[in-house]
């Protein structure tokens, strides 16, 4: 998977960190598959994805959920995290308009096919 280092700030002065969360550890790992195959095109670019775990919201989720989820396994990673870096504000914003757009497709296409996302459409 793409997890790899930062650039360097001077480098790439421009970033951008967005954070989406999935329902479940699946889609977001098929998430992070389909989206990890297409490299960016322009050097002036780099990107990381990884999947992380949710932030806890500590106040209001019950003390028994806390304790059944554990922030390290595998399956409470539902976040797909994606760090931009880029030499321009305007490459940045290309760039980040292009994922934009492949990212609607796969949550499209899992919407309208997973099983998993139309039986909860279903029962909620």
């Amino acid at each position: 998977m793409a997890a790899t280092a930062s650039p360097s700030q001077s480098e790439f002065p421009y970033s951008l960190a967005i954070s989406i969360p999935l329902p479940n550890q699946r889609l977001a790992l098929s998430a992070l598959q389909t989206l990890d195959v297409d490299p960016e095109l322009s050097a002036s670019v780099r990107r990381t994805l990884t999947l992380t775990s949710p932030v806890p919201e500590t106040a209001t989720e019950p003390q028994e959920k806390k304790q059944k989820q554990d922030p390290n396994s595998d399956e409470s990673k539902t976040v797909l995290q994606v760090n931009y870096y880029a030499t321009t504000n305007r490459m940045l914003r290309v760039a980040v308009n292009g994922f934009m757009e492949s990212l609607g497709v796969i949550l499209g296409v899992m919407a309208e096919l997973d099983v998993d996302v139309l039986q909860a459409e279903l029962e909620g």
